[in-house]
C-alpha cells in the first residue's frame, strides 16, 4: 500500500515557506497569485494499515507542537477512513501543485526517514518526499507556470505535478542485463564526432575527438562505451584543468595620459609574454621558488601531488588544505551543487596520504546582484537571488550535518556572474605526521566505501567542460550530484578508525570522475581490475 502523510503548520503557526514563495513570486512580477499555502509530505510504501501509519506520523514524522498532519491512501485502495481529498482544487478554490524529485535523483530526507522508521520497528519498503503548494485557483496560467519553474522547483532535479498524486508504487528501475557496447568511432566524420561529443555528454573538442579516433584506428578497433567514458572524464576540465594548463598569450596594456591626436592610434603595450603551460609556469613555479628560498625552513610536506596540500603544523600533526570550485553545478542546482561541492572538498583531505580528519570549512562566493530585474535574465538562467540563497544554504547545511563548522568566507557581487557564479569551497584537516604517504602494491584489493551510486552525479566531470546554455538544465541535470552528509559523516568515522588500525595502505576519493578517476589514480603504476557489476546501487536498472 502507498500512503501519504501530509504535514502543515498547525492553527496559529506561521506558514514560512508559503510566505517565501509568495514574496519570490512577486519579485519575479507574478501578480495574480495572492495566496500560497505550503505543506510537505512523506510518501510511504508499506504493508502497514492506516492506524500504524498515523502512529508513525505522530511519533516520528510531525512536530505536534507546531504542526498537524493528515493521512491518505494513494494507490487506488480507497480512502473510506478519511484523510485529505486529493483534487486539483478544494472547497476554497485552490490549485494544488506537488513538487517531487525526478526518478533516480537522491532523496536524502527520504533515505533518513526510511532508516528511522526501520529503527522504530516500522516495516517499510520505500519512502519519498514531496512539497505541496495550494494557490488561488483564479491565478493566471502564465503566472502559475512562472512560479512553478522559477520558484517552486528546479527542473534539473525536480518536476511539478498539478492536482492529485496518482501513484501505484515508489519503485524505480527494472532488472538490467549486461550488454557491452562498441562505439563505431573510426567511421565517423566531423559531424558525427561533434554529435557524439554533445549528445553523449563527453564535451570534448574536435581536436580531442580526432585524437581519440586516431588512437583507436591505430589499435585497429573501436572503443567500448566504458573506454570512451573513461577517456572523456580524464580529459575533462574538472580532472585535467585544461584551461589552467593551456597555452596563453598575455599582453598588458599600459594606461597613460594621451591627447586627442593619439586617441585613434595603437594602444601602448607593456609586458608581453607567452605561457606554454599557465599552471606550471605561474602557480607551480612560484611555489617551487618560495620553497627553494626557504631552504631548511620549508614548511611544505606535500604539494601538487595528492588530493590536498599538506604543510607542517606541530610535532604530532600536519595540516591539509584544499579548495575547489563548483560553478557549473551550482548554476543549475544551487543547493545541490554547493552541497556536493563542499562534500567533495571534505573528501579530498580524507583521501590525502592515509586520511586526514576534517576540522573546518571556508568559502568564497561570486554572484550577480540579487536585485537583478527578472526581465534581464537570459533563457535558462536562474535568478541570482535563488542562486545566492541555494549556494549559501548548501554549504552551510552540509558542513553542519557533518559536524564541521564553516569558520569564514566572503561574498562578492558583479553582473558578470549572471550566467555562471563562482563557488569556492574549502576544507582544512589534520593528519598525523606518519600518515602522509600511501603505497599501492601489486595484489592489493580495491575496496569502495561510501554511498550507493545513483543517477545523480553521472557525467559530473565531463559536464565541467561544457559551455552553459539554456539547454544545460535539461541535458545535464543529472550531472549535479545530490550530496549525502549523513553517509559521508559515517564514511569519515569508518575511514579514520580503519586508518588508525592500519587496515589499508592507500586511499583516494571518488570525485566527479567516479571509479574511473579513483582507480585510474591508484592503479596508475600497477594496473587494476574492477568488477563494476558489484557496485552497490541506489535502485535497480542502472547500467555500468
Amino acid at each position: 500500500m502507498l500512503w501519504e502523510v501530509e504535514i502543515r503548520p498547525a492553527a496559529g503557526q506561521v506558514d514560512r515557506d508559503g510566505r517565501r514563495v509568495l514574496d519570490e513570486g512577486r519579485a519575479l512580477g507574478v501578480r495574480s497569485i495572492d495566496r500560497v499555502a505550503a505543506s510537505r509530505s512523506f510518501l510511504i510504501e508499506t504493508d502497514a494499515d492506516r492506524e500504524a501509519v498515523e502512529r508513525a506520523a505522530r511519533g516520528l514524522l510531525a512536530d505536534l507542537v507546531a504542526e498537524t498532519f493528515d493521512v491518505a491512501r494513494l494507490d487506488g485502495g480507497g480512502d473510506a477512513a478519511g484523510g485529505v481529498p486529493h483534487s486539483e482544487t478544494n472547497g476554497r478554490g485552490e490549485l494544488l501543485l506537488n513538487v517531487l524529485f525526478k526518478p533516480g535523483v537522491t532523496d536524502n530526507v527520504a533515505a533518513s526517514t526510511k532508516r528511522a522508521l526501520g529503527d522504530a520497528g516500522f516495516s517499510v519498503e520505500n519512502v519519498a518526499t514531496c512539497r505541496k503548494y495550494r494557490i488561488n485557483a483564479d491565478a493566471a496560467g502564465d503566472d502559475v507556470s512562472r512560479l512553478a519553474s522559477r520558484v517552486l522547483a528546479n527542473d534539473a532535479i525536480e518536476h511539478v505535478v498539478r492536482g492529485p498524486l496518482v501513484l501505484d508504487s515508489l519503485a524505480v528501475g527494472r532488472a538490467w542485463e549486461f550488454e557491452l557496447v562498441d562505439v563505431p568511432l573510426r567511421g565517423m566524420g566531423e559531424r558525427g564526432l561533434a554529435e557524439l561529443s554533445r549528445s553523449g555528454q563527453l564535451f570534448l573538442s574536435p581536436a580531442e575527438m580526432h585524437a581519440i579516433q586516431a588512437h583507436f584506428a591505430e589499435l585497429g578497433r573501436d572503443p567500448t562505451d566504458v573506454e570512451l567514458e573513461t577517456i572523456a572524464q580524464t580529459w575533462s576540465e574538472h580532472c585535467s584543468h585544461k584551461t589552467l594548463r593551456g597555452r596563453i598569450r598575455y599582453r598588458e596594456i599600459v594606461p597613460h595620459e594621451i591627447d586627442e591626436a593619439e586617441a585613434h592610434g595603437p594602444e601602448p603595450v607593456g609586458l608581453e609574454c607567452e605561457f606554454q603551460n599557465l599552471l606550471k609556469e605561474t602557480i607551480f613555479a612560484a611555489t617551487d621558488e618560495i620553497r627553494r628560498t626557504l631552504g631548511e625552513d620549508d614548511f611544505c610536506v606535500s604539494v601538487f601531488r595528492d588530493n590536498a596540500g599538506v604543510v607542517r603544523f606541530d610535532e604530532k600533526h600536519h595540516a591539509c588544505f584544499k579548495v575547489e570550485t563548483h560553478n557549473h553545478p551550482s548554476a543549475l542546482e544551487p543547493y545541490g551543487g554547493a552541497n556536493t561541492g563542499l562534500g567533495g572538498v571534505i573528501r579530498d583531505p580524507l583521501g590525502t596520504g592515509l586520511g586526514g580528519r576534517p576540522v573546518c570549512n571556508t568559502d568564497v562566493f561570486c554572484f550577480a546582484p540579487p536585485d537583478t530585474p527578472a526581465a534581464d535574465l537570459p533563457p535558462g538562467v536562474l535568478h541570482p537571488r535563488a542562486v545566492f540563497r541555494g549556494v549559501v544554504a548548501g554549504v552551510r547545511d552540509y558542513g553542519n550535518r557533518m559536524g564541521i563548522p564553516t569558520v569564514n568566507g566572503a561574498v562578492y557581487f558583479d553582473e558578470r556572474y549572471l550566467g555562471n557564479p563562482l563557488v569556492y569551497c574549502g576544507n582544512v584537516a589534520l593528519i598525523p605526521v606518519d600518515k602522509c604517504e600511501k603505497h599501492v602494491r601489486p595484489g592489493d584489493l580495491i575496496v569502495a566505501v561510501g554511498g550507493r551510486t545513483g543517477r545523480d552525479g553521472i557525467h559530473g566531470a565531463t559536464f565541467s567542460s561544457a559551455e552553459l546554455t539554456e539547454e544545460s538544465e535539461t541535458l545535464s541535470g543529472g550531472a549535479v550530484q545530490i550530496g549525502d552528509p549523513v553517509t559521508e559523516k559515517m564514511l569519515a568515522d569508518v575511514i579514520l578508525a580503519a586508518r588508525d588500525r592500519g587496515l589499508y595502505t592507500a586511499i583516494t576519493d571518488c570525485g566527479a570522475g567516479g571509479f574511473s578517476s579513483a582507480v585510474g589514480e591508484m592503479g596508475a603504476e600497477t594496473g587494476a581490475e574492477v568488477a563494476l557489476e558489484t557496485a552497490p546501487l541506489k535502485y535497480a536498472g542502472l547500467s555500468y
